[in-house]
């Protein structure tokens, strides 16, 4: 149901909550690091999540990533959407006019396990996944060290 680019995009976007009290930007190379996921890869998932206006960045020395609102503001399914689709099923998946309006047992399953999701996600924020003070990705090594120096 996620894509690798969604877990991705809610990993930096967690690092990048916690790290919202800095002045100073995130270098695409910190997240990286930080939030286990490909350089390059990341940085295309940066990009969309710029995009959406998720988050502003600033290239070459310096340089990184910020959120462009406050962690309270964000929420999960936001963040799902912006670097890919999660939908319910309203209609036969396989065009089967048999199932007319009506999903089969199947995909009703399935839409019903969609709709969960995009609650649960719409319900929530980045700053419920920093509330209590729990690092995001549960590893005090992902605590960023945001630094001026940063690049992009």
């Amino acid at each position: 149901m996620f894509s690798h680019t969604m877990e991705y995009a809610l990993r930096a976007m967690a690092l990048l909550a916690y790290a919202q009290d800095a002045e100073q930007l995130t270098s695409t190379i910190e997240l990286a690091e930080k939030a286990k996921v490909p350089n390059n890869y990341l940085a295309k998932v940066l990009q969309q999540l710029s995009s959406s206006k998720l988050i502003t960045g600033r290239r070459g020395v310096g340089g990184g990533y910020r959120l462009a609102r406050p962690a309270a503001e964000i929420k999960l399914l936001e963040i799902v959407r912006s670097v890919g689709t999660l939908e319910r099923i309203t209609t036969c998946p396989l065009g089967l006019a048999n199932h007319g309006s009506t999903l089969c047992p199947l995909h009703r399953t399935v839409d019903l396990a969609a709709k969960a999701a995009m609650d649960i996600l719409d319900d929530a924020t980045l700053a419920d996944l920093i509330s209590g003070g729990v690092k995001p990705l549960c590893d005090e090594a992902m605590t960023l060290t945001v630094s001026a120096r940063g690049s992009r």
